[in-house]
Order: C-alpha cells, then sequence, then structure tokens
C-alpha cells in the first residue's frame, strides 16, 4: 500500500498510541510496545518505514534533546565524584565483555573476524533507552544513576575508536589507525575547549536576552542542542555526545530549570519515534537457524554484564546494592551494535547472518533488561542473598571518625530530608555523624557541625567502625524499607541501646516499621503534608475572617 508521508506517519502514531494504551492496560513497558510496533511497520512487516525515512529524522531529533536534558541535570561536582568509578566501570565492563564475548562466539565456530564483531557488538549499551527508563523511574539524580550515565558516555566515546580500528583493520593499513586515534583525540580536545568557551564566555551574555522570550528559550535550546549534535557527529563523534556537552554547558545556568521542564513533553514524543526506528532496522533473515546462540550471547549479556559491573563497584567500597542497580544498565546491547553489524557488512568483513544474530541479540536483551530495569528493586530483593558473596568487608570509617569521637546523634542518608534534619540538629547543639553512601552528598554536607563519613546503612562491618556506644540516637532518613530493616538487624547485633529512629516512605512501611518494635517512625511526607494542609487552612480562615474585609461588607 504505497501512502502520503502525511498518511503514514498519522497510522503510524495511531497503532502505536493503541500498543502504548494496551501495553499500559497490561502493565508492560511501553518501550517493547513501541520497538515492536517499528518491527510491525518496518521492512519485516508493512515496509512503512525504510532506513532512510522520516522517521528516523525525528528520531534523531528525540535523542538529541534526550542528552541534553541529561547534561542540563548534571552537576560538574557530581562529575568529579563520580568519574573514577564510572570510568573504572565503563572501561573494565568494555574488556570483560570484549574478552569473553571473543572467547564465546570461536566456541561457537566463528572466524576470527566474526567473532571480534560479534564480541564488540555486546559490548556497548543503548545510551538513549537506559536514560529514557532511569528518567521514568526518577533514578537519574541518584547514585547509580549518575554512575550509569557516567560509564556510558565512556562507552559512546570508545565505540567511536573501536569503529576507527575496525575500519582500519579490514583495509590493512595500519597507518591509519594511529593517524585516526589522534585525529580523534584532537577533535575530542577541540570540541570540549569550544564548549568550554561558549559556556564560560557566550553563553553568559546571550542567555538573559534570549530568555526574554519563554518560546525563544525554547527554540534556543532545541537548537544549540542540535546544532552541537551535529557538529559532534561531523567530528566523527556520535550525535549523543554533543548533545550532551550542550546540556552540561547550560547545567551552571538559571535558565535550566525551565528549559528541562518545557522540553520534556518534546523529548518524550519524538523518542517514540527513536524506537520505531529502531524495531525498523531489526532483520531477522537467518534467525530461525540462530536461536541457540542468540539464546547463549544474549545470557551472557543479560547476566556477565550486570555482574562485572557490581565486582568493579564492590571493588572500589560500593555497596551490592548500588552495583546492582547500575550493573543492570549494561544488560542489553544498544543501536551501535546495529550500526557497527552493518558497517561489517558494507565492508565485506561479515555475512548478512551475522547481522541476523546480533539483531536477534539486541531484540532479546532489549526487551530483558527494559523489564530488568523496571523492576531492579523487587529483582534485588530475591537475589541479593546469592550477590552477598560481592558485598565488601572490612569497611572503617575515615580516620576523623573513630571509637575516641563521640556524637549524639548519628544519621544514615544524606538526601533531602536527611541533609536538612542533620544541619537542624547540628544548629540545636547536638555533635552530629552522617553517614552516606554517595561521594558527592558526603562531600557537599561536610562542614557546619556535621562530620560526615562514607558508607552504607546495610554494611554491618562499618557499624562496627562507628561509635555506636557513645550515640543516644541513631537516625535514618533514608525511606527504602529494606534498607532501615537490615540497619535495625545491625544496630541489634551490635547491642546498641541508644535511641532508634527510621525513616517510612508510606504508611504500609511505617507499619511494618512499627511492628518490629522500633522507639521512632519518621513519616516525613505524611507529617510535611499535615503542616502544609494546617498552614493553607490558618491562611484561608484569616482570609475569610480579615477585618478589611468585614469593613467592606454591606
Amino acid at each position: 500500500m504505497d501512502l502520503h508521508p502525511f498518511t503514514t506517519i498519522a497510522v503510524i502514531l495511531a497503532i502505536a498510541a493503541v500498543a502504548g494504551l494496551i501495553a499500559t492496560r497490561l502493565r508492560q513497558p511501553l518501550i517493547v510496545a513501541f520497538i515492536v510496533v517499528g518491527i510491525a511497520v518496518g521492512p519485516v512487516g508493512t515496509g512503512w518505514v525504510s532506513a532512510d525515512s522520516t522517521i528516523e529524522l525525528l528520531a534523531r531529533l528525540g535523542i538529541a534533546i534526550l542528552l541534553f536534558l541529561v547534561g542540563l541535570r548534571l552537576d560538574l561536582h557530581m562529575i568529579r565524584s563520580t568519574g573514577p568509578v564510572a570510568l573504572a566501570t565503563g572501561l573494565g565492563q568494555v574488556l570483560f565483555t570484549s574478552v569473553v564475548g571473543f572467547l564465546i562466539a570461536v566456541g561457537l565456530g566463528m572466524d576470527s573476524v566474526t567473532a571480534v564483531y560479534v564480541a564488540v557488538a555486546l559490548t556497548f549499551s543503548s545510551t538513549i533507552i537506559i536514560v529514557k527508563l532511569l528518567s521514568d523511574k526518577r533514578e537519574l539524580d541518584q547514585l547509580h544513576g549518575r554512575i550509569a550515565i557516567g560509564f556510558l558516555i565512556v562507552q559512546d566515546i570508545v565505540v567511536v575508536l573501536v569503529m576507527i580500528a575496525l575500519t582500519a583493520f579490514g583495509q590493512d593499513t595500519g597507518d591509519n589507525l594511529g593517524l585516526g586515534i589522534a585525529s580523534v583525540l584532537i577533535k575530542g580536545a577541540g570540541l570540549i575547549g569550544g564548549t568550554w568557551l561558549l559556556m564560560r564566555y557566550i553563553l553568559p551574555w546571550l542567555l538573559p536576552h534570549v530568555a526574554k522570550s519563554q518560546e525563544l528559550l525554547v527554540l534556543f535550546g532545541v537548537a544549540y542542542a542540535t546544532s552541537l549534535a551535529a557538529l559532534s557527529e561531523w567530528l566523527g563523534f556520535s550525535s549523543e555526545v554533543g548533545a550532551f556537552l550542550a546540556g552540561v554547558s547550560l547545567a551552571s545556568t538559571p535558565y535550566r530549570e525551565a528549559l528541562g521542564a518545557r522540553l520534556v513533553s518534546l523529548r518524550d514524543f519524538l523518542l517514540l519515534f527513536f524506537f520505531l526506528d529502531l524495531g525498523a532496522r531489526l532483520e531477522f533473515t537467518d534467525a530461525a537457524r540462530q536461536i541457540t546462540e542468540a539464546v547463549i550471547f544474549s545470557a551472557f549479556v543479560l547476566i556477565g554484564n550486570p555482574l562485572i559491573v557490581i565486582v568493579i563497584m564492590a571493588a572500589m567500597r560500593y555497596p551490592v546494592r548500588i552495583g546492582f542497580l547500575a550493573g543492570l544498565t549494561v544488560a542489553q546491547i544498544s543501536e551501535f551494535s546495529l550500526i557497527l553489524a552493518a558497517l561489517g557488512l558494507s565492508l565485506g568483513h561479515i555475512t548478512s547472518a551475522t547481522v541476523s544474530l546480533i539483531t536477534v541479540v539486541g531484540l532479546i536483551t532489549i526487551a530483558g533488561s527494559t523489564y530488568m530495569i523496571m523492576y531492579s528493586h523487587q529483582l534485588y530483593d530475591r537475589v541479593k542473598r546469592w550477590l552477598a558473596v560481592f558485598e565488601r568487608s572490612g569497611s572503617k570509617a575515615p580516620e576523623h571518625v573513630g571509637a575516641e569521637d563521640e556524637y549524639d546523634v548519628i544519621v544514615f542518608g544524606l538526601g533531602r530530608f536527611g541533609s536538612h534534619l542533620a544541619r537542624r540538629l547540628s544548629a540545636a547543639g547536638h555533635r552530629v555523624l552522617a553517614v552516606d553512601f554517595d561521594p558527592h552528598s558526603v562531600k557537599t554536607n561536610d562542614g557546619d557541625g556535621v562530620t560526615t563519613t562514607f558508607g552504607s546503612a546495610e554494611d554491618v562491618d562499618l557499624l562496627a567502625a562507628l561509635p555506636l556506644e557513645k550515640a543516644k540516637y541513631v537516625v535514618s532518613a533514608i525511606p527504602m524499607l529494606q534498607t532501615n530493616l537490615a540497619l535495625l538487624h545491625g544496630l541489634r547485633h551490635h547491642q546498641y541501646v541508644g535511641t532508634i529512629a527510621l525513616t517510612a516512605h508510606t504508611p504500609h512501611d511505617a507499619a511494618k516499621l512499627h511492628a518490629t518494635g522500633v522507639h521512632i517512625v519518621l513519616e516525613p511526607f505524611s507529617a510535611a503534608a499535615h503542616t502544609t494542609s494546617n498552614t493553607l487552612h490558618d491562611l484561608l480562615i484569616g482570609e475569610s475572617t480579615d477585618p478589611d474585609d468585614q469593613d467592606k461588607a454591606p
């Protein structure tokens, strides 16, 4: 059926809306539904969507805005605090997956060139899909979300170097490899340097003029994001890198909140086309004969990649729960894998059968990891007893926190509630020790009478290093039931005799904490709602009895 482009888009949007409604009613991720629609309208199905269609253009716009918004939310101080773990985890996962993936491919009878392509294709994860999922779950600002974004950006940089290397390898010109990598490094330095100059000298002068009109501000944001994305791609990088840098360059300006709020709806709409385009690119020419190989590689990606992230982060003294949540974000292969496969096919390095295998692995792992991330906390509760072997042991507090130190209150958790609570207690004259596993929170909250230390509330060994016997109160400001139960168990294990206060996120969690016999259960969300409603009630009563209004009455 030959349809007009406008009619084609209209029909595809209608199909996507119906599929999304069905997925929502069945409590299934929308991403999976949209990818299935993309397969249905792509070459495998109706053929309405082709690789060079309008949908691809809209998809790329959505990607640029998505990464632009991620950059907007990123604090440069957070980059410094999570940079080392992001770099170590990103490079470690790339090395592990490449080596083990190559050995599996060779073990399955593939030649060395094909094995290299398959191994590299298994290495890279989809930044776009992960950012969308974490954004929907409101976990981008959490520690595991920031670490995940960090090592996904590291992967995006590495993939450029890998594609240069594979191209040079296919042409048997070793000199081109060195020149290509040197060129990438020079261009990368130029891109970052140019963005810094814009951020330092141009944007502070330009933005106040642009922001006089909200419509112009939104247009500028989109134009700026797509322009840097296009420049990045022209320099040989992915468009994601440029869009991300555009967002980072505006993250310290007072206009980032306004930009972010106005672009979210546009992002969600345009990302629909990314998933449709991704589904349309999938090819299944030899899928039936490769199902065994696809299952083996998919199991390796879904299980092996998260495990290596857990191991690396545990070695860097991060809790297993954080490593697990961050590790799930690399349990799939990305759209770069399909691009890499297409490159290998065009260079004559691999056959269409290998492209089909990578495609099937991509579909299985994208769908599987989507469910894993959507239900990450429930999944962790089921597997944490087997992951306990990776938990770091022998934890100890920093040198300035020891048995000789005396504190009235030990606060676990330095989020918005915990940091505010610690400061208020300190201002009231109490000696406060605050514990958190986020290096950024530990660094920014240290001072003003609050001593901070790095650690997890679930770490029994850490409790042994804290001056519990001299603290009158232990307060958990972490609104997570399982974490609070683990902390309570640890405190009782160490025979803590002071008062324990735990935080509940919901009335259901509060009831479970009360059932344990804990001294105090804090419910900050309910308390805030109660206080706010009373304040508003008093204001409304005051307005209705205003003497000036009574004087005006007839």
